[in-house]
């Protein structure tokens, strides 16, 4: 992801209590307590676009029935702390 991203996601990070894995356009949020994975976000390259994936236990999916949402990161990173099936592992 582009270094604008970087610092919303450090600060959601910290607060969360997340560390922050980051390939390429793909960031992956896991607890620093567990190392348990709790969310992937990866840049669709509109602007702060991400689409936002959770852990199913064996892979990285859809968090709903609907397919892969995708948002502005503000929104995505609040989904991700209020929808409690991201913290299912952690």
């Amino acid at each position: 992801m582009s270094d604008p991203l970087s610092d919303p996601l450090a600060v959601f990070c910290r607060a969360h209590g997340l560390v922050l894995d980051q390939r390429g356009r793909t960031c992956s949020l896991r607890s620093a307590r567990t190392g348990a994975r709790v969310a992937r976000l990866r840049a669709t390259g509109e602007t702060d676009k991400v689409e936002v994936q959770w852990w199913t236990g064996e892979r990285w999916g859809a968090p709903g029935p609907f397919g892969t949402p995708t948002m502005a990161l503000e929104r995505a990173l609040d989904y991700v702390a209020s929808e409690p099936a991201f913290w299912i592992y952690a």
